[in-house]
């Protein structure tokens, strides 16, 4: 009798999953569950090129129609999981029915945090996620409005571009001090301050939003004691993983279902588990839960293996990018507090890169419209090559002599 595999979840994760699968010769059948009306997509473009009206929806889903039939994964769209029932090894959907499985893959991923603050509800409050998210928002995003960004991390950024690009006038309220504070050293938020500011986008640091106000729908802000106008608001303070069905079904977790190397939980042999949802150690051994394609797509690939007995330890290096305006910003690696960080190039010229230095090895790379930084820096970084920093900042040597 042929194996049943069920992915919970159809993101860029569970595509991976199937793609893998088929590739490895897994003859049994996969039904994939997910919430949406919608095959597996990218996300990434939805707050760039896809609200910028650039990008074509059909574009957007990863697979072509016929894939997933010619893969045996039967596609169940508009329907959640409920409950996991370890014990019978099989999952119970919102339609009422019960799918078995030998094996399961929890790709949930994640949701938008919400802002709770009086007026949250108000029509013109949104929040940039799916599809459907930014059919709604788009609309809105016309000459002349004003839109107010309540956070200072990528998608409140990216969103910020694009309403520039399309003649809004635009407000970032960001509760810490600088721009991608979490994520970016100081040098790059100051680079992105700069930017934006040069494009005409206002900033209002270390303060939060306490209400938003309006008669039937937004039409003002109130943060740190002011009221500032705003015909729509985008609300970008984060994500929350969505570990709850895994808790429910007595799996561990701890801001993310945790899986060892090969991607399975630790809790149970038959669940693996892939992407923004998971809590894994990383290339260098630290627990982390990461934000990214990146991660979906290689910890579905390993999961995938592991399914079909051919476990793989997963220790790629994270990366990351952004789009905003004629900026492409990549990131590989992950900064901490305390790196040595050394700047190549000059920031005025809007290619630049910073690499962070820990113990003498390169274990961050942000780059800005400059390629070789990148890929250079993401090689030196998975292979834990000592560089002086001296070498790293002299611009006359090419990337590619560095290594």
């Amino acid at each position: 009798m042929s194996e049943q595999i069920v992915i919970i979840g159809a993101g860029q994760a569970a595509a991976q999953a199937v793609t893998t699968l088929k590739a490895e010769g897994f003859g049994g059948t996969i039904v994939m569950v997910g919430d949406e009306a919608f095959p597996p997509y990218q996300r990434p473009p939805l707050s760039k090129a896809y609200l910028l009206g650039k990008l074509e929806r059909e574009r957007l889903f990863l697979k072509a129609d016929n894939f997933y039939p010619e893969a045996h994964c039967e596609m169940l769209l508009g329907v959640s999981a409920r409950a996991i029932d370890r014990k019978a090894k099989s999952v119970l959907l919102s339609d009422g029915s019960r799918k078995p499985y030998d094996k399961l893959l929890i790709a949930t991923g994640t949701r938008v945090r919400q802002i709770k603050v009086p007026g949250a509800d108000l029509p013109g409050v949104h929040y940039l996620r799916s599809i459907a998210d930014v059919d709604q928002l788009s609309p809105a995003i016309a000459p002349g409005r004003k839109l107010a960004v309540v956070g200072g991390g990528y998608i409140g950024l990216e969103v910020a571009a694009v309403a520039r690009k399309r003649g809004l006038e635009v407000s970032v309220f960001e509760a810490l001090d600088r721009l991608m504070a979490r994520a970016v050293s100081p040098q790059l938020s100051a680079f992105y301050d700069a930017a934006h500011r040069a494009e005409g986008v206002q900033f209002f640091f270390k303060t939060g939003v306490e209400a938003f106000e309006g008669n039937g729908r937004v039409e003002r802000v109130r943060a740190g004691g002011k009221v500032y106008p705003a015909d729509l608001v985008l609300v970008g303070i984060g994500a929350i993983p969505n570990v709850e069905l895994a808790e429910d079904a007595g799996l561990t977790c701890d801001d993310g279902i945790v899986v060892d190397k090969f991607c399975t939980s630790i809790s149970d042999p038959a669940i693996f588990a892939a992407g923004d949802c998971t809590r894994h150690h990383g290339h260098n051994g630290e627990e982390i839960r990461l934000e990214c394609v990146q991660n979906a797509i290689d910890q579905a690939k390993h999961a995938a293996f592991a399914m079909m007995g051919k476990p793989t330890p997963y220790r790629e290096v994270p990366w990351f990018w952004s789009d905003q305006y004629d900026l492409k910003l990549q990131i590989a690696g992950l900064s901490r507090t305390g790196d040595h960080l050394v700047v190549r190039g000059d920031p005025a010229t809007r290619k630049f890169a910073v690499f962070h230095l820990r113990a003498g090895k390169v274990a961050c790379v942000e780059a800005v419209n400059a390629p070789p930084e990148y890929i250079v820096g993401r090689k030196l970084i998975a292979d834990g090559t000592p560089i002086p920093a001296e070498k790293l900042a002299d611009t006359s040597i090419p990337m590619k002599n560095i290594v």
